[in-house]
């Protein structure tokens, strides 16, 4: 296989109809760790929304049971990619997902501005530290997906193109962005586990994701600002990252965030029901789409 030869089987496919197979290939041959860096960047944003970072605070999944919270998280929506909406384990992994949802009063709002997170900033991370930019296709077929994941998680008025979700996530943010007490100990707890992955480098690696963050994060934390020799060092070296990328073969199996050395909880393995938290349920935390008589979709 030569470099570009995934990029060429992307472009025979739809994105309307083949949204699953182009996000599989874009996720998991095309850009693993580049994808898993920046949903990790998409989730850390929406604790700067005060109603989402409080509520986090507030359950203290992600202050006390950091590392689980993330395994869980990551896990969940990787086996929805991994087996698609109609496979037993990725419909059992929504299912999961709309009963811990569910079982909290958080807005339609905050819902969908949480999925908008996981469209705009896999396109905004590649475009400034990928090996190359996602194609006005791969866009389609990025939005299609997490239109019809919204659609499992019964979210309404989904946007439907690409920049129908940038419209949504730009303006909400501008809205909604600001400081809250515990959102800033969910984000300090948060830096704290990405930075404690690499031992006695981690008060390097922190200072290193601070210098990524951009100046409405920083000030909705209330953290200072990085210096400016730091933050060109820190992005010079993810460019100089995606530069070598280019150069190297394709990857020819896929990696899927399960493989990730971050996935610290399940060293004996998991199963996808099995994940996530158990909160007394409000109201019944099933796939709002029918998937006929089978029970696992309910």
């Amino acid at each position: 296989m030569r470099r570009y030869d995934w990029l060429k089987e992307i472009r025979r496919l739809d994105p309307e109809r083949d949204f699953l197979a182009i996000y599989r290939i874009i996720a998991t041959h095309e850009f693993p760790w580049d994808l898993t860096r920046a949903l990790e960047l998409a989730l850390y944003r929406t604790y700067a929304v005060p109603s989402i970072g409080r509520l986090l605070a507030e359950t203290a999944e992600l202050t006390d049971r950091t590392q689980k919270r993330y395994d869980d998280t990551a896990l969940l929506l990787d086996a929805v990619l991994e087996h698609g909406f109609d496979g037993e384990d990725g419909r059992t992994a929504i299912r999961r997902i709309n009963q811990m949802h569910r079982s909290y009063d958080i807005s339609d709002e905050d819902m969908r501005y949480v999925l908008c997170t996981f469209v705009v900033m896999p396109k905004r991370w590649l475009d400034t530290y990928g090996w190359r930019r996602l194609t006005r296709h791969e866009q389609r077929a990025l939005a299609a997906y997490y239109r019809t994941l919204g659609r499992h998680m019964g979210i309404p008025e989904l946007p439907r193109t690409y920049e129908d979700f940038e419209q949504y996530l730009d303006a909400y943010e501008a809205a909604h962005f600001g400081w809250d007490e515990g959102a800033r100990r969910v984000s300090d707890a948060t830096l704290d586990l990405m930075a404690g992955w690499y031992g006695p480098l981690a008060p390097m690696v922190r200072r290193a994701s601070m210098a990524l963050l951009d100046d409405s994060l920083l000030d909705a934390f209330r953290y200072d600002r990085p210096a400016p020799a730091l933050q060109k060092t820190v992005r010079g070296a993810l460019k100089l990252r995606a530069k070598a990328v280019r150069l190297l073969p394709p990857r020819r199996t896929p990696h899927y965030a399960r493989q990730n050395p971050e996935i610290k909880g399940y060293p004996n393995g998991f199963r996808v029901a099995e994940l996530g938290t158990f909160p007394a349920s409000r109201r019944l935390g099933g796939c709002p789409v029918p998937h006929g008589e089978d029970p696992v979709a309910s």
